[in-house]
């Protein structure tokens, strides 16, 4: 089908998910490559459960300083090229003939920044499923005015996602605190937002140091405001706290790193198992004398197309970052 956009067709999923007790995950993607993968993992699954139009979302970032999605879609770093290619990419892979074109797939424009994305807010954001609106860099009653204010603008049509915290950028010197209820509670009614983005302690910015999920937190949130928090990075929270996450008042995680970390170690090691083959015999010997690849590293092989093109490393990716959304969507589609 094709992508969900309405706000009340939007609205209509999050509540079957509560009714379900499912939480929506959100997989940002920067790539073909990554979209694929992800809509690729959810057919298989529902597949496996017997349910073929099973929600998902996938997101993108799009000049948000940390990771801007939309301007590394493309080679030109430019993000309005970026950003109309994610989206031409979802069409076709949402529409028929496609396998996915029976999933409920919805779009997230996630940590839209309120001074650097002035020109994208300019675009017709009916196009998106829900949006991230990013004033976390303001002090606290800026962040609520601008957000109100974007909220009001553009609300009746689009699901809106908002931080309710100043963050600022984690230094050795300063991290950031958590969100006290009170600070969620005054977020909530006076920006009117859908979903709220809480730091509970795995806050993108956050020190390493200091990344621990607190559970008890969300409860007291959600008891105040309802359950309609959004928790961004995962990558820090076990995998007992991830399948409870639901009993928190989390509705919708936001999931990139632990996609792009974890399957770059996969493709890492295939290439040093397979070294003759990625660069040839003479390159891998060199390698080896310089100590860079160890006795366990093919060095004798042939060079093969099989191994040094650029279908083999998003071959290997592809796999990887399926599994690890099977692996989440296992937690919370049950």
């Amino acid at each position: 089908m094709p992508l969900i956009v309405e706000r009340p067709q939007v609205l209509d999923i999050y509540a079957e998910a509560a009714d379900r007790h499912w939480v929506l995950p959100t997989f940002n993607a920067e790539n073909l490559t990554s979209s694929e993968a992800i809509l690729q993992a959810v057919n298989d699954y529902v597949q496996s459960i017997g349910k073929e139009d099973l929600p998902i979302i996938i997101g993108i970032t799009n000049t948000y300083r940390p990771r801007p999605q939309s301007v590394y879609y493309t080679q030109t770093r430019r993000w309005d090229l970026g950003l109309s290619l994610f989206l031409a990419d979802l069409k076709v892979l949402t529409s028929e003939p496609s396998p996915f074109a029976r999933l409920k797939v919805m779009v997230h424009l996630d940590h839209v920044q309120w001074d650097e994305d002035k020109e994208l807010l300019g675009w017709d954001m009916a196009q998106f499923s829900s949006i991230m609106y990013d004033t976390s860099t303001l002090p606290l009653d800026k962040n609520i005015r601008k957000t109100a204010t974007f909220r009001e603008r553009h609300g009746h049509t689009i699901v809106i996602e908002g931080a309710c915290d100043e963050i600022a950028e984690a230094t050795a010197a300063a991290g950031n605190d958590l969100t006290t209820p009170e600070v969620a509670e005054r977020y909530h009614r006076e920006t009117g937002v859908d979903i709220i983005v809480a730091n509970l302690g795995t806050e993108h910015r956050a020190t390493a140091a200091t990344l621990k999920y607190h559970g008890e937190l969300a409860r007291e949130i959600s008891r105040r405001i309802g359950p309609r928090l959004c928790l961004h990075g995962t990558s820090s929270v076990s995998p007992e706290e991830v399948s409870h996450l639901f009993d928190d008042g989390v509705r919708k995680v936001n999931i990139w790193t632990a996609l792009e970390r974890d399957s770059s170690l996969v493709l890492f090691r295939d290439m040093l198992e397979n070294a003759a083959k990625v660069v040839g015999p003479e390159k891998a010997e060199e390698l080896f004398t310089s100590g860079l690849l160890g006795t366990r590293a093919d060095r004798t092989s042939s060079p093969s197309a099989s191994y040094y093109t650029t279908t083999y490393r998003q071959e290997v990716i592809f796999h990887r970052m399926k599994e690890i959304v099977t692996g989440y969507l296992r937690m919370w589609y049950v």
